[in-house]
């Protein structure tokens, strides 16, 4: 098993109404990416962010009901690639015994985020499908180029940034989700 980390999330330019998760290695150079629901996806960066909806959403709910019920999860792993469908498990310990339970990748990684548990994927899908990814000279500037952007929006009063994170607050207090989903993409592609 290959210890892996989430690099980020964005929109699928393959399936509308998709995102792409994108797991990077934690000491290499290779990326996973897997297409997951819009659901999944909010549900991962609003954690992954410390947002905290006004009610529970399913993630946080079996997250509470695994934590009452004494249990921890100790890792979650992508296991399988079958006809383009990755199949994860998330292993939970419980005062008495263990378990591996079935799951979807991106719902394992939405817990895997909550209970801030290493995420892992089996090598031989990580050699099948796994991106290697190498830096360039053009990217070092491109994130320069950023940096200089970000330093001028903190001159002026606010920033376009802390505009959108007020508004995508008010998204989540109001629970328009979708709202709230369309102004995170909106900062992820500011924080590019």
């Amino acid at each position: 098993m290959v210890e892996m980390e989430i690099f980020g999330l964005t929109t699928s330019t393959r399936t509308a109404s998709a995102y792409a998760l994108i797991l990077m290695e934690a000491d290499g150079s290779r990326r996973l990416p897997i297409i997951i629901g819009a659901y999944e996806a909010q549900a991962i960066a609003l954690e992954m962010e410390q947002i905290k909806p006004p009610r529970p959403m399913t993630h946080d709910l079996t997250m509470q009901i695994i934590t009452e019920l004494g249990g921890q999860i100790e890792y979650v792993v992508v296991h399988h690639l079958k006809e383009g469908t990755y199949y994860a498990n998330i292993s939970i310990k419980g005062s008495i015994s263990c378990h591996e339970i079935d799951a979807r990748p991106s719902d394992a990684i939405a817990l895997a985020v909550r209970f801030s548990c290493p995420i892992y994927v089996d090598e031989l899908v990580l050699e099948e499908v796994g991106v290697v990814h190498e830096d360039d000279s053009a990217q070092v500037d491109s994130m320069s180029d950023k940096s200089d952007a970000t330093k001028q929006s903190r001159q002026n009063k606010k920033s376009p940034f802390e505009l959108l994170r007020e508004q995508l607050q008010i998204a989540i207090e109001t629970e328009n989700y979708e709202k709230a989903a369309s102004l995170r993409d909106k900062i992820q592609r500011l924080k590019g």
